[in-house]
């Protein structure tokens, strides 16, 4: 079978599911950039046909080793499913001539370079600013009309997120925002191409006032939605729409949902903004993972695009209720195998299927008073899901039973996150009222079932 480099970073699908799809299409050789997870390792380490553990590197160094590992174990492709290390592995498969995102991976990473693409290429996106100095608030509060959303031009999961009104509370905000940088990066959940990335890189724009009840069939649905692709040899594949819960504030990201319930015609509408973005990007063979933001009468507004699949359990939602394997189709693509594509994004699937973030936050963003400790086995869950729904705890992303939950912070996003749960329903909006009672009844399941906690006062 063909040799398959696979460079492991943090963040990206669980182990236990990718390696196998990866592993179906060739000899899985993983790099590991970053400590592997014990917990599931008995479910992923036998997919593997080796293991190699090295100490994290950057810039011209860490694409030599990739390219190093890459020509010792003979690699006929090398894919990552992190965002930490999209921009590496992509330097690497240009000096090995294998396939991959291509030279202009940046524009899906830094956000600065993305707006700035979009905005010349006429798609829609808030105004912005970049951030470099003290003067560029001043700057941007007088080009921009506030209140104004301050954010990490190398984050994801919404870590270092911050809503501002004046200058003043930009100022600070821009120091809470690379004090969390910073400590994302010690814990591994930041860009390995280059650790000054994303410390101090920020932009400040305009928030667009979103609203979800043109859209939507049904109520409590967000007010975005990503589009699932892969870039085939340069040609945008868009495959299906994921929804969303409404966000906490700042904008933290509480659930997404396939599929969205959406009309077919307003999926479409989705999908042609979305391909006037990626297409805008240039770029080569790799997923994609497209966030765009729902308004009244129709509007519009791109987030960002990513040169990988979304995170958490979205592939798994797809393959789900899409019978779609991206992870697979990526990597024939990436060896150079046929695959057959969808003439036209998937609009209607089978059931439904979601990613649901524990976090102790209630619906408005209000942290927990009281911290219990995390057990997935102690709730009653039979109690908070529909006829026919399930729930699965998702180990690798997740803490050990009896910790005590993270206190929510708006600044940290996904980095307040306890666990992850993988459910699945008979539609979409039964999915979206199970989540809803979860989020609600949780803090009470917790607390009487594990009463030990502790005060967020």
């Amino acid at each position: 079978m063909n040799p398959i480099l696979f460079i492991y970073a943090k963040g990206g699908p669980p182990l236990e599911y990718a390696l196998p799809k990866i592993a179906a299409h060739g000899d899985v050789h993983v790099l590991a950039l970053a400590p592997l997870p014990q917990s599931t390792e008995m479910a992923w380490q036998p997919w593997c046909a080796s293991v190699t553990r090295v100490q994290p590197q950057e810039g011209a160094e860490l694409v030599n080793l990739i390219c190093a590992h890459a020509t010792r174990v003979e690699a006929a492709a090398v894919l990552t499913l992190s965002e930490y290390a999209v921009v590496a592995v992509a330097h690497a498969c240009l000096q090995l001539g294998l396939a991959g995102a291509g030279e202009q991976v940046l524009a899906a990473r830094d956000k600065r370079l993305m707006r700035q693409i979009w905005h010349d290429a006429g798609v829609p996106v808030p105004g912005f600013a970049e951030i470099h100095s003290s003067g560029d608030i001043a700057l941007a509060f007088e080009s921009l009309k506030p209140p104004l959303l301050l954010k990490a031009a190398w984050s994801a999961g919404s870590t270092a997120h911050l809503t501002v009104r004046n200058e003043q509370e930009a100022e600070r905000g821009w120091r809470i925002g690379r004090s969390v940088m910073e400590a994302s990066s010690e814990e591994g959940y930041a860009e390995l191409h280059s650790a000054d990335e994303g410390v101090s890189d920020f932009l400040l724009e305009e928030i667009v006032i979103g609203d979800a009840t043109d859209w939507f069939d049904g109520p409590g649905w967000g007010d975005y939605v990503s589009v699932e692709g892969i870039v085939a040899d340069g040609t945008y594949h868009p495959l299906c729409i994921t929804g969303r819960m409404p966000t906490i504030p700042p904008f933290t990201e509480r659930a997404s949902i396939t599929p969205a319930a959406l009309p077919e015609a307003l999926q479409r509408r989705i999908e042609d903004v979305s391909r006037a973005a990626v297409d805008a990007l240039g770029l080569g063979t790799c997923a994609t993972h497209t966030e765009i933001k729902l308004g009244a009468d129709g509007a519009m507004w791109l987030i960002e695009t990513a040169a990988r699949f979304g995170g958490v359990m979205t592939t798994c939602q797809v393959e789900t209720v899409f019978s779609l394997d991206m992870i697979g189709m990526l990597v024939r693509q990436l060896l150079g195998e046929k695959v057959v594509y969808p003439s036209r994004m998937l609009t209607e699937g089978s059931g439904a299927a979601g990613s649901l973030v524990i976090l102790a936050a209630d619906t408005a963003g209000e942290p927990w008073q009281h911290l219990p400790r995390w057990d997935f086995t102690a709730v009653d869950w039979s109690s908070l899901l529909s006829g026919g729904s399930r729930i699965e705890l998702v180990r690798e992303l997740s803490l050990p039973p009896g910790t005590v939950m993270p206190a929510y912070e708006e600044a940290g996003g996904a980095n307040s996150m306890a666990a992850l749960c993988f459910v699945a329903a008979d539609s979409g909006p039964a999915l979206l009222a199970d989540c809803g009672r979860i989020v609600e009844s949780l803090p009470h399941e917790l607390a009487a079932t594990c009463p030990t906690s502790r005060s967020t006062s």
